[in-house]
């Protein structure tokens, strides 16, 4: 194996799940969760400006009028181009805050590692010209995805906020000095995101943040530990539905791939998911020692393994990308679509995985969810089964 050089590493370590606790805290409030519907029938972030769904935008307000409320603003970012943010209106300005989304807020760290400082803007258009020269636009890289992300888990999965009771999650950005990292935190209910030394650009891109807070979802049910064969498996899980998240916008700037972080740095993607090894640190298959390798190089098999299951193998366009995944013992694999392997994989992940489950329960686990949602004389069973087997987990 290629070993990555030492900033290669730092960078490969972007997506860590857990870190010491922060002072900054989420606001609670109740929400209703939806049920399961396609993707489709979910919407993508447009519905943040159109307030399908989700409590804000039109028929709730605009902030203007005889007092506070949700408010639709517009947000100039620094990965996902123009978009629209939920805010609050106090009466004399608005906040990056949600109250559609469980009062969800956005803080500017101000470069430190403690506390943080809620955004406010005089006129509901934020972030500039949508570069790192206006602090305001990482905010809203930030707010929008963390948006986009409660969106995708209620719209599609019918998931009540990241911890499934309606909270909102606290963001903060600008985290540290020149720190080219993002982590979430269980312990205060915060998603935390550095700038990359290199560009100044905030690592708040759709995909980070819908990895960073799958991270939550993953600590409220299976609870995967954070080394071994578990630890590789809720790294998977954080890339498989942090892309998910990502191709669930529908974003013209930001489109939906299968690469981590591919926005965030100037040297190109963290992980892929087609044929990890390509990063020059995954492992594509799993072999018996893949437990004693780092989380992220352990990931590779459930990466490479939820690609060929919704994808299929060998070559393939998407979104104009290219991509060719192989497989351990030679096979011709049909995907299922993406749609039918999140559904596959979350229900594994929140009703069958636990802070042990290695790979061979995860294969248990994720037949298990296709039986109960597709039957075990289906397809979408058998093809579960062969993706299984194409990455070398019998």
């Amino acid at each position: 194996m290629t070993h990555p050089t030492s900033s290669r590493r730092t960078r490969l370590a972007v997506l860590l799940g857990t870190a010491a606790a922060l002072t900054a805290t989420a606001v609670t409030a109740p929400a209703t969760a939806a049920a399961e519907t396609p993707y489709a029938a979910a919407g993508t972030a447009a519905a943040i400006a159109a307030g399908t769904g989700t409590g804000i935008g039109a028929g709730v307000g605009t902030g203007i009028g005889p007092g506070p409320g949700a408010a639709a603003g517009t947000g100039h970012s620094q990965h996902a181009g123009t978009v629209p943010l939920g805010t609050y209106f106090t009466g004399s300005a608005y906040q990056l805050r949600d109250p559609g989304r469980g009062n969800q807020r956005t803080l500017d760290a101000m470069d430190q590692t403690g506390g943080g400082t809620l955004f406010t803007d005089p006129d509901n258009d934020w972030g500039g010209t949508g570069t790192p020269a206006n602090r305001q636009s990482a905010g809203v890289d930030a707010h929008y995805a963390t948006a986009v992300t409660w969106d995708f888990y209620k719209g599609v999965l019918g998931r009540n906020g990241i911890r499934g009771d309606g909270t909102g999650v606290t963001s903060r950005v600008h985290y540290g000095s020149n720190y080219p990292n993002a982590f979430f935190d269980p312990s205060c209910f915060c998603a935390n995101y550095g700038d990359d030394p290199v560009t100044g650009k905030t690592l708040a891109t759709l995909d980070i943040v819908g990895h960073e807070l799958t991270h939550g979802v993953i600590a409220s049910t299976a609870g995967l530990g954070s080394a071994g064969e578990p630890g590789g498996l809720g790294e998977g899980s954080a890339d498989i539905l942090g892309t998910a998240i990502e191709f669930f916008a529908d974003n013209t700037t930001d489109v939906g791939d299968y690469f981590i972080g591919e926005r965030a740095f100037a040297d190109g993607p963290l992980r892929r998911m087609d044929h990890p090894s390509l990063d020059g640190h995954s492992r594509d298959y799993w072999s018996r020692d893949i437990g004693t390798l780092d989380a992220y190089a352990a990931s590779g098999p459930a990466r490479h393994f939820f690609y060929l299951l919704a994808e299929g193998s060998g070559p393939k366009e998407i979104n104009k990308i290219a991509y060719d995944s192989p497989t351990y013992d030679g096979s011709k694999l049909l995907g299922i679509g993406q749609d039918k392997a999140v559904r596959i994989w979350y229900r594994a992940l929140t009703t069958s995985m636990t802070s042990t489950t290695n790979y061979a329960r995860a294969r248990t686990a994720t037949l298990t969810a296709a039986a109960d949602l597709y039957g075990p004389a289906s397809a979408e069973y058998g093809r579960v089964a062969a993706a299984w087997t194409a990455v070398n987990v019998r």
